[in-house]
């Protein structure tokens, strides 16, 4: 073992690896990049991290020393968000259960995958609603780190809605337990001597001082969904409120480590019914999604032609993930098929769930919006999926695109790199098309599904891994998507946060004087850049680039769509 991992096995109860199996396993999350660490550290507790934290700590007092820690969970990121070349925490090893569902809330340790804490919350009738569709294998501290949303973030709101209390353990390597404090509780919080009553002091007043507010007033987010950045304007004015577990939330692991969890719970609606509507042409988008958002649904979801043909292609494993067989589900899309046959595979099929405490309650609501849509001007596809076994295979489609897309299609890996773009629903039939005509230039095999209620979108290409042209090809796409993205007002990350492969971004979002606040709130928190360094701030477009899992050359870019592949 290499002297650091052998300093590193005396301070904590844990396990310290650098068996070359392990380092390559997290070399890499479900992004483009590939990076590889120098030792993967499994704390048994917390305590066994607030070591690790004031161990690298007073290694880094010593100049030009390289070193820091990376939280890490399911690998589920597609942004690069967990990676990096030296101290990985392994949070899946020992740092999951201890579920605790109280009344209203639950508390549960960062590296307990959803699946499991779902599964103890609905023994009680609770439930986390901002889940994603990775649901099975997220763990609750990824959702948290990235401030994750999901299918029901229309009616429910992101996971920072749920974050009631957070221990973190800070750059002091001490664990604090961070929540809303108001009035008095902040007043005496400003008052005290004590290295958090320093960050809550600092952090006041970054966001009280006149410029500051002003800055953060004019900069912040005017879309319904955003992971990118630091939520400043979202965590109290400094002076009567201020919330730094929310400022955590989303943060991927930049300002501290995620020890314990509270949750605040709600009790989810039982029965379900779903309007499905099929558009010709993105046009029709402008004036079906008002009609849609103003029936108010649970959900409002959306896949493209690519991915309605990319399930139909691989039929077989779609119905080995709904559980049912191939001729049950094969009956239950008939329609469709007969519906393709007579006029083609539709351009974008929405997905508008409503959900209730009755089947009969949920059924009207959508049958309402059904009859709605079907006398208005736009002549567009209608049907009603009467319960949540009818909707089922709808919401296969949705969720598994990006699964059948990384393990069917020969040849190619996934590349998610505009992956989580946000616009306003009211500017989508305006930017869609243009986007479309961006993509048109490349030869690129993608699907594109989302969030249509909220206008966030993820568009997954597939590359050709060892193509010399693919690496300067993302880097030229990446900055016309994102200038497209910013120029209507939008978010670069809706849920799937910055990482290796946004953070070059960040500043252009927000400007440099938001950005420079950024950077403020970094050093508040994090002064010798331990936690998660280049995530966030402080990494430019060469350093994502250069940890891209890719060729590099000077190839010309395709200039012409080829969708044979996903036509065969």
């Amino acid at each position: 073992m290499s002297a650091l991992g052998s300093e590193l096995q005396k301070i904590i109860r844990g396990e310290v690896s650098e068996s070359g199996d392990i380092l390559e396993k997290f070399s890499r999350d479900a992004s483009l990049f590939v990076v590889r660490p120098e030792l993967i550290v499994s704390p048994k507790d917390a305590s066994d991290i607030a070591a690790v934290v004031k161990f690298v700590s007073e290694k880094k007092k010593v100049p030009k020393t390289h070193i820091s820690i990376t939280a890490r969970a399911a690998g589920t990121d597609m942004s690069g968000g967990p990676l990096n070349d030296s101290i990985i925490l392994d949070m899946t090893a020992h740092m999951q259960g201890g579920i605790e569902v109280g009344s209203k809330s639950a508390t549960v340790l960062p590296g307990t995958y959803f699946r499991d804490f779902d599964r103890e919350t609905k023994k009680k009738n609770f439930e986390l609603p901002s889940y994603t569709a990775s649901r099975e294998l997220c763990t609750v501290g990824g959702m948290v780190a990235n401030n994750s949303g999901g299918e029901k973030n229309l009616k429910y709101g992101k996971t920072a809605r749920y974050v009631e209390e957070l221990d973190v353990i800070l750059a002091d390597g001490e664990v604090h337990t961070l929540k809303n404090l108001e009035g008095e509780m902040l007043a005496h919080k400003l008052k005290e001597e004590s290295y958090e009553a320093d960050v809550y002091r600092r952090t006041a007043a970054l966001v009280s001082r006149a410029a500051n507010k002003k800055t953060i007033e004019e900069h912040k987010p005017t879309v319904e969904k955003n992971s990118s950045g630091y939520a400043l304007w979202d965590i109290g004015d400094g002076i009567t409120s201020l919330n730094l577990a929310r400022l955590m939330v989303g943060a991927q692991g930049t300002l501290g480590i995620i020890t314990k969890i509270k949750f605040g719970l709600v009790h989810p609606k039982p029965y379900a019914a779903m309007t499905i509507i099929f558009l010709d042409s993105l046009s029709q988008l402008g004036e079906v999604v008002p009609h849609v958002l103003a029936h108010a649904p649970d959900s409002f979801e959306s896949y493209d032609d690519h991915t309605f043909t990319l399930a139909m292609k691989y039929f077989p494993e779609l119905a080995s993930q709904m559980k049912g067989g191939i001729l049950q589900l094969g009956f239950s899309f008939l329609p469709e098929f007969w519906m393709v046959l007579r006029g083609g595979v539709p351009k974008l099929i929405l997905l508008a769930e409503f959900r209730a405490h009755t089947q009969a309650e949920a059924l009207k609501q959508a049958q309402e919006l059904a009859q709605e849509i079907k006398k208005s001007k736009v002549h567009v596809g209608v049907r009603i999926a009467k319960n949540e076994h009818a909707a089922k295979k709808y919401w296969a489609v949705r969720r598994e695109s990006f699964n059948l897309l990384r393990k069917k299609v020969r040849g190619k890996r996934t590349a998610p790199f505009i992956d989580d773009f946000v616009v306003r629903p009211e500017l989508l039939p305006e930017f869609l098309p243009k986007l479309e005509e961006v993509l048109s230039k490349y030869d690129l095999l993608y699907t594109i599904a989302g969030h249509v209620g909220d206008g966030n979108f993820h568009i997954i290409p597939l590359v050709n891994p060892k193509d010399t042209s693919v690496a300067p090809m993302i880097d030229e796409l990446s900055h016309k998507v994102y200038d497209l993205v910013i120029e209507h007002h939008g978010s670069i990350s809706g849920e799937h946060n910055d990482g290796f492969i946004r953070t070059p971004y960040v500043e252009k979002m927000f400007g440099h004087d938001m950005y420079a606040l950024f950077h403020e709130v970094k050093m508040i928190f994090d002064p010798l850049n331990i936690f998660n360094p280049g995530k966030k701030v402080g990494s430019n477009f060469s350093d994502a680039l250069s940890h891209l899992d890719l060729p590099t050359g000077q190839a010309g870019l395709p200039k012409k769509k080829d969708d044979t592949i996903i036509k065969s």
